[in-house]
């Protein structure tokens, strides 16, 4: 149930000129030679959840919560091209019942990010950017006990387009993503789902997203307001009373907020922040999310020219 919210939860606001930090989501590029990285906390909570479409809740679980602590970084291999990647570690509980939440490292998530077009059209700077991501499970950990499983142990594969347009400090960004899961095999020879499988292989339906951002976007600082929705193309319904499955289909309309500030002059230093909410679903939870950041960038451009400047010969 969290798999298709986990990539809300991680975005971060990052601002938009040189030696500002960056994701895979947001319309801003890293430097040539610089890194960008820094830890993330955020925590996510629901009572209420959608089976189907029927909003209800489940004395047996009670409020289920999940801390995630991740590593994120970017690093610029051109100011046109960036590579990054992010990996977090996870925690489930559930406030009521005998379920016990699970915990441990999830995926690996990397992203190749190219900006082939920004141009000055109008009063304002146009962008385009394309991302090609890719995920796999680190560890092996349990997909088929949800919603406390900390994750569905897919490799997948994504293809982002976004579009920016920034006049002076007002900015509007919007992307749409595909993503390609592969299926799984869970620790049982047979399930149901509308109909009876004699396997312990689950054909995992692939997804889209949509992301619209706005705001305000300076040096120093970035506000904005996100709209996230996210589409499973294809699966099934949780059924009466039952567990949730990996193969569900998961629809969720999230809104939400992120802020940050460049605490240093040099803008190496910066803090992020920001909270989101779950407005509609289906067969997810009715989750609200808060998180903060802290990024540093180290350059490496001055490093890079000595080196090279030492395989000069006269």
């Amino acid at each position: 149930m969290r798999k298709l919210l986990k990539a809300l939860i991680i975005i971060i606001t990052i601002a938009p000129s040189v030696s500002q930090a960056q994701t895979d989501i947001d319309a801003i590029m890293m430097e040539k030679n610089q890194l960008c990285i820094g830890p993330m906390y955020s925590h996510s909570s629901w009572k209420n959840y959608w089976e189907g479409t029927m909003k209800r809740d489940n004395q047996n679980l009670g409020t289920v919560s999940t801390q995630l602590f991740s590593v994120m970084g970017a690093y610029g291999l051109s100011s046109k091209l960036n590579l990054l990647f992010n990996v977090p570690y996870i925690k489930t509980k559930a406030s009521a019942g005998t379920l016990s939440g699970m915990k441990g490292v999830q995926d690996l998530s990397f992203f190749i990010k190219y900006m082939p077009v920004e141009k000055q059209i109008g009063p304002g700077t146009f962008s385009i950017y394309a991302i090609g991501g890719a995920s796999f499970p680190l560890t092996n950990y349990v997909a088929d006990f949800m919603p406390l499983s900390i994750g569905m142990h897919s490799k997948t594969a994504s293809a982002r387009l976004m579009l920016d347009y920034q006049v002076k400090h007002l900015f509007f960004t919007g992307s749409a993503t595909y993503t390609w899961r592969d299926n799984i095999k869970i620790d049982r020879t047979a399930y149901y789902t509308t109909e009876m499988h004699l396997t312990n292989e689950v054909e995992m339906p692939n997804a889209n997203n949509l992301n619209f951002r706005a705001g305000y976007r300076s040096s120093k600082l970035i506000a904005e307001a996100i709209v996230n929705k996210a589409t499973t193309l294809g699966g099934f319904d949780i059924t009466r009373n039952n567990m949730p499955f990996p193969s569900n289909k998961m629809d969720a309309t999230i809104v939400g907020v992120n802020v940050k500030y460049v605490v240093t002059q040099n803008h190496n230093l910066s803090l992020v922040g920001g909270g989101n909410t779950t407005v509609a679903g289906r067969n997810v939870g009715q989750a609200t999310t808060w998180y903060g950041a802290v990024f540093y960038i180290l350059d490496f451009t001055h490093k890079a020219k000595q080196t090279s400047n030492s395989g000069k010969t006269n």
